[in-house]
């Protein structure tokens, strides 16, 4: 049970293409990313850092790559984890090719930055013949020196041109199995680029906020920026930049497209801020429910409210719900109808024990 959107968003058709067994664009569901931040040299707490990324709901997994040692060691995390893994690269050719051959699933590059023709169509075979995908990663805080000059100064249309430029260099060596990304840290900046480029082309359109910040300013950064492309429809793979663990980025991630009705995964919980009408501790509630509930995968939603103001409205909605009541006694609802009175004390067990079960009811009827 859940409500029924007040609005469906009506996603941009563009071009699918794959990165490992994950499929980008076209009519498949918008992939979460996010990217380690361990030495790749450190190949045992690179692999560990993946898992956790994965565990929380990644899709797909970004490692850097800035010399040798690094990309020839993705040989070995690759062969230990269940993540699509992109290599980020920066000039140096070479370690692309590397990459390529360590068995990446795509190369973040920008081919302009790469080196001569000859180097560039050399990432291209070795992309080709490894069926690796690549990103043409633009950024405002790297654009082409000619462009800076034309422009005076990083804007929509800079990141576009150089975004266009790129495409072609690959184009123009028939190599079409890309995404594209026009990033910066300026929330405006990167709405009206993304905006621009989607109306020039039709490769898949990878999200992000560059250089957000730290959790706070970085999630709400995001949301505000990511949030308002994916209502225009446009985006096909996001990732949140955040200074903070990794996994938080993935959470951060999903929540943004959960919350547009864009991707159902794990329980989806509708609280209150709680205030003096409040049955029970909700704050202090919510946060425990949060993670004992956390292992949970298939979408299902979780009503908390403190009182019966809203409560028995909240629960009519949603698959479990709990409204608190006087003395105590707060009011339990299954499927959006009344079940029985939990006591504060028992009600954090029995609310888990009824969410599980309702996860075993939905997974039976797949």
């Amino acid at each position: 049970m859940s409500i029924r959107p007040f609005r469906d968003i009506k996603r941009r058709k563009t071009r699918e293409i794959h990165v490992g067994k994950v499929k980008v664009g076209g009519d498949n569901p918008i992939s979460v990313q996010s990217m380690t931040n361990t030495l790749t040299t450190d190949i045992k707490a690179t692999i560990k850092q993946i898992n956790e990324i994965t565990e929380e709901g990644a899709d797909i997994v970004r490692v850097s790559c800035p010399d040798e040692s690094s990309s020839k060691a993705l040989k070995e995390i690759i062969k230990n984890v269940n993540v699509p893994i992109v290599a980020d690269i920066h000039f140096h050719y070479k370690r692309a090719i590397e990459a390529a051959e360590s068995g990446a699933s795509c190369l973040r590059i920008n081919p302009g930055n790469i080196g001569n023709k000859n180097k560039i169509k050399e990432v291209i075979k070795a992309a080709s013949d490894n069926n690796c995908s690549i990103r043409v990663g633009v950024n405002a805080g790297s654009l082409e020196k000619d462009i800076l000059e034309k422009y005076k100064e990083p804007c929509p249309e800079a990141l576009v041109e150089s975004a266009l430029r790129n495409i072609k260099i690959l184009e123009d060596e028939n190599f079409l199995n890309l995404k594209v990304s026009v990033k910066s840290s300026d929330v405006f900046l990167s709405i009206e680029a993304y905006r621009q480029l989607s109306k020039s082309t039709d490769y898949p359109l990878h999200l992000g906020i560059t250089e957000a910040g730290g959790y706070i300013p970085g999630s709400i950064k995001s949301s505000i920026g990511l949030g308002t492309l994916l209502l225009d429809g446009i985006g096909d793979t996001i990732r949140i930049s955040l200074s903070d663990n990794p996994v938080e980025e993935v959470k951060i991630g999903n929540e943004i497209l959960k919350s547009l009705n864009l991707r159902e995964r794990g329980v989806k919980i509708i609280s209150c801020p709680s205030c003096a009408r409040q049955g029970f501790k909700v704050i202090e509630t919510v946060k425990i429910l949060e993670k004992k509930l956390s292992h949970i995968k298939t979408p299902i939603t979780l009503s908390v409210i403190g009182c019966v103001v809203n409560g028995p409205g909240e629960a009519a909605m949603t698959d479990v719900g709990i409204t608190g009541g006087q003395n105590g006694n707060n009011m339990l609802y299954l499927s959006g109808v009344q079940s029985e009175k939990v006591l504060t004390k028992d009600m954090i067990e029995k609310v888990v024990s009824e969410v599980e079960k309702k996860v075993c009811e939905l997974d039976d009827l797949k």
